[in-house]
C-alpha cells in the first residue's frame, strides 16, 4: 500500500512539474511553484488526516498514528515552503529589459 502511496505522488508531482513548465515555458515563476506546491501540500495533509480518522474509526491505533504523524510532517513541510522568501525581479527585468513580458492571459497558479 505504501508503494502504491509513493508511486501515486511521484506521478502526482510529475505532472505537476509539467503543467508548470508547459504553462511558463520561457520564464519559471518561482512565486506560482511555492503557491502550486502549498495547495498539493494542504491537499496531502488533508488527505493523510482523513486516514488517520478512518484508522482510528476501524481501532488501528498504530495505523492512525502513522497518519497522523505524516500529517504533522506535512504541516511542517507546509511552514518551511511557506516561509520561503522569493526574491522579486529587478527593476529592469519588470520593465521586460530581458524581452520577456509578463503573461496577462495567465489564470493563477491554481489552474491545470
Amino acid at each position: 500500500m505504501t508503494q502504491l502511496h509513493d508511486l501515486r505522488l511521484r506521478l502526482l508531482v510529475q505532472q505537476e512539474s509539467e503543467r508548470i513548465a508547459d504553462s511558463q515555458p520561457d520564464q519559471l515563476d518561482l512565486s506560482v511553484v511555492q503557491a502550486r506546491c502549498l495547495c498539493w501540500l494542504a491537499l496531502l495533509a488533508e488527505a493523510h488526516e482523513e486516514q488517520a480518522s478512518d484508522a482510528e474509526r476501524r481501532g488501528d491505533v498504530e495505523q492512525a498514528m502513522g497518519w497522523f504523524a505524516d500529517s504533522m510532517r506535512l504541516r511542517d513541510v507546509i511552514h518551511v515552503v511557506s516561509t520561503i522568501e522569493i526574491p522579486l525581479p529587478d527593476a529592469s527585468d519588470a520593465e521586460g529589459g530581458d524581452g520577456i513580458q509578463p503573461s496577462d492571459g495567465d489564470a493563477g497558479p491554481l489552474a491545470a
